[in-house]
């Protein structure tokens, strides 16, 4: 085994390269390389190779539950850009806060001048299931609505109305669940605290009580759009309460 310490931060620019060079050395026999940067780098290449994977899963996954939900594939698509519009406005004050170094007094920390890679990933796991959880909510009153004879706005509204309190209650609650979190000395604990927080924050009150409804009520019936084909499949597969 050899042993190199190379000088400065071990996860700087510099000695990740190094670890790279190292690599490509052609050694006549295997070899391995161990240390701080070379885990960084093994990370990264991870989930560089898996995130699109998971991305076209877990956006494949949630317009097919919508559209079997709601018998549309304008919802679902939708439902798709709100939620990557609450994740965007979370990620933006994240750097704002943990990146940039904004409200280090405030929350008790210093800023490293970046995020760690898996943190906005473990963040948006947790942000996106709980989006689409209220999405899901709030969709599924609007159609019930609308399948008992209610016009397109006046369903809406009574989406909005019936689910309204119900998912700011729970926000809240959420919200000051997760934002103890904020209280932590341990910066990733923090930083899932307050993005989580901020997140569902953004979702419950911006998201699902102004632009959505304004949208549904923009598009009217055109929320409602299929092809043919996959009108007739939700017919026979479709999620309902009268499905057995």
């Amino acid at each position: 085994m050899i042993e190199v310490l190379p000088p400065g931060d071990p996860l700087s620019a510099r000695n990740r390269e190094l670890v790279g060079e190292v690599r490509a050395v052609d050694a006549p026999v295997p070899a391995a390389i161990g240390g701080a940067a070379a885990a960084f780098e093994d990370q990264q290449g991870t989930l560089g190779n898996y995130l699109p994977l998971a991305l076209a899963l877990l956006t494949l996954t949630t317009f097919v539950l919508l559209f079997l939900l709601t018998g549309s594939v304008v919802l679902p698509l939708k439902a798709l850009v709100m939620n990557g519009l609450t994740l965007s406005a979370t990620f933006g004050l994240l750097v704002l806060i943990f990146q940039d170094g904004h409200l280090e007094a405030l929350l008790g920390f210093q800023s490293a001048g970046g995020i760690e890679a898996t943190q906005p990933v473990v963040l948006f796991a947790i942000a996106f299931g709980l989006a689409t959880d209220y999405g899901f909510f709030l969709l599924s009153r609007i159609k019930e609505a609308r399948d008992n004879g209610l016009d397109e706005r006046s369903a809406v509204a009574f989406g909005v109305e019936r689910t309204g309190r119900i998912v700011t209650a729970a926000a809240l609650l959420f919200c000051v669940a997760i934002g103890a979190f904020a209280t932590s000395g341990i910066l990733f604990i923090k930083l899932v605290g307050v993005g989580t927080a901020l997140a569902v924050a953004i979702d419950a009150t911006i998201i699902r009580a102004l632009l959505v409804p304004a949208l549904m009520a923009l598009l009217g019936r055109w929320n409602w759009w299929a092809p043919a084909p996959l009108r007739r499949l939700h017919a026979r597969i479709g999620l309902g309460e009268g499905a057995a």
